[in-house]
């Protein structure tokens, strides 16, 4: 199954390269997009982007096979996966972290606006 996946080159370096180096190039990108602010869906293009690197210089380094369609289709969703989590996790903690007076952290993935104590006389 893994030969079919990630031809020509082991696991291991599969996973030093995709997981390891790309994914954390691609941490890095999910929270740079949500620091300065980028809507989600630039997430996507940014994820494909750092697979095509990921399978050149898995190419380049290893000589894996470059134009391998389940390779890269497993490389675009890992990475992609990777930036949308970082994305997410930087969103919620700069929105509960700026904005403590309107916002709460209810779990790691999510936040909710701060219920506002009614006056009653």
């Amino acid at each position: 199954m893994v030969d079919i996946l990630i031809p020509n080159v082991s696991l291991t370096v599969f996973i030093g390269m995709t997981v390891i180096l790309f994914g954390w190039a691609a941490f890095m990108t999910g929270q740079a997009l949500a620091s300065t602010w980028r809507p989600m869906w630039q997430v996507f293009p940014y994820g494909i982007l750092l697979a095509v690197g990921d399978r050149l210089m898995t190419f380049f380094l290893f000589k894996g096979i470059l134009i391998s369609i389940p390779a890269y289709l497993l490389s675009a969703f890992i990475l992609t996966a990777i930036v949308l989590l970082a994305y997410r996790l930087t969103q919620v903690h700069k929105m509960v972290t700026q904005y403590p007076w309107l916002y709460e952290r209810v779990t790691l993935f999510s936040w909710r606006a701060k219920e506002v104590p009614s006056e009653k006389a």
